[in-house]
């Protein structure tokens, strides 16, 4: 047999559709600052938008009933029964929201549940608008999909929301979605029910707008403020609102991998096909315990969110005694987004300028604290503390952010 001809190997070249989308800044950050400490550098993280806190007792429990009881089987494709009916009953009772069975979708996260929706609506050149600042993976879901973006830039004066006048502004005839996330990531800015309702009042002049409401920070709002989700405020706009939500944040159950949605049953079923040929079914045994979350005793939750709103009020108030800092106090989540704005134009010990947000993160890092620069969010110059860590690595954090703040020459 003749030997096959040599040929070159050819480099290796992604697809178009994620040439230019790179791994979350937040990621990139976290694994940066991870290393340095593996070495041996007493690096504090603050990048990661995880809870310090364990799953609840009674989850943890509810998964291992399942294992024992053999529930380590396929489930129904976009959720089993009985963690659709936890869900709708979730819904009714804490956001009056009532869903049929298909009216709900369950996938390995709330980002799985965002990304079926976009990859089921959007055609080339379909617009979402996003407020800014957003969380990272928002954008680069929509361009995977075949959509654009349309940033609309929120600023602090505006307490980081959205108007009805940029609403407005922002809408064409290429606009599939709006979408909103409150409290938010990055800057715990909340919608109130009467924001809510005055978007609701743009979008009835453009019934082509769907509405996708991110609320996976929902039982982290603090000061009393009282939770509006955008179906229960406009109801009339019910049958293009997508509700997302899920477990991640309010039970810390980050790598259970549940979330879940509810709207319109032909978009859910839609969703479904696009998870059919990506995942298919959600962990078993994440769904049970899920259905434990959302079911059981809620206490905890209350407790965590009393312990976020001080360690809050700590950061916020450490870092506005920094001169050329200015932190607005954060509604809900657990972050701060802080203005660095202040401190631009200064120069480091060894000489640098400090020019940007991403110049004075890189500065922090150097002092072994890791925060994630405001243009990773689409708005700067802002930097990101998430407060969901131990108080004491929090007010040594600080303490450090001070120190390099009062080395910089202005």
């Amino acid at each position: 047999m003749s030997a096959l001809p040599k040929t070159e190997p050819r480099a290796f070249e992604p697809a178009e559709r994620i040439a230019s989308i790179g791994v979350s800044e937040i990621l990139k950050i976290t694994a940066k600052a991870g290393a340095l400490k593996r070495a041996g550098r007493p690096m504090i993280i603050l990048g990661a938008g995880e809870p310090d806190f364990d799953t609840p007792d009674n989850v943890k429990e509810a998964a291992i009933r399942a294992i024992r009881d053999g529930k380590t089987k396929y489930t129904a494709l976009d959720g089993s029964p009985e963690l659709k009916e936890a869900v709708r009953r979730k819904f009714a009772r804490e956001n009056g929201l009532v869903f049929t069975q298909d009216e709900v979708t369950c996938g390995a996260g709330a980002k799985q549940v965002l990304y079926n929706a976009f990859m089921a609506t959007l055609d080339e050149g379909d617009e979402v608008v996003i407020p800014t600042p957003y969380w990272t993976s928002y954008s680069d879901i929509v361009a995977i999909a075949g959509g654009t973006p349309i940033l609309v830039p929120c600023g602090a004066e505006a307490g980081f929301r959205l108007s009805a006048e940029q609403l407005e502004g922002a809408i064409t005839p290429r606009t599939r979605w709006l979408l909103l996330n409150s409290p938010s990531n990055p800057s715990g800015a909340a919608y109130t029910a009467d924001d809510l309702a005055a978007l609701a009042k743009v979008l009835c002049r453009h019934p082509h707008v769907w509405v996708m409401s991110d609320d996976m920070y929902e039982h982290i709002l603090y000061d009393g403020l009282r939770f509006a989700t955008f179906a229960a405020v406009a109801p009339d706009l019910r049958d293009r609102t997508l509700t997302v939500n899920g477990v991640s944040k309010a039970y810390a159950m980050t790598g259970w991998r549940i979330g879940y949605g509810g709207g319109p049953a032909p978009l859910v079923k839609a969703m479904a096909v696009v998870q059919s040929q990506a995942t298919s079914c959600p962990s078993s045994v994440s769904q049970a315990a899920s259905i434990e979350a959302l079911c059981g005793p809620q206490a905890i939750v209350a407790e965590r969110r009393a312990a976020f709103q001080h360690r809050r009020d700590l950061v916020v108030a450490g870092l506005n005694a920094i001169p050329g800092l200015d932190c607005p106090v954060p509604q809900g989540a657990f972050y701060t987004f802080a203005s660095c704005r202040g401190l631009l134009g200064a120069r480091t010990p060894d000489g640098r300028i400090i020019a940007t947000d991403r110049d004075f993160a890189d500065y922090l890092l150097d002092s072994d604290v890791a925060v994630v620069p405001g243009s990773s969010f689409g708005l700067e110059p802002f930097f990101r503390i998430s407060y969901a860590t131990a108080e004491e690595e929090l007010q040594t954090a600080i303490g450090r952010i001070s120190t390099a703040c009062e080395k910089l020459r202005r």
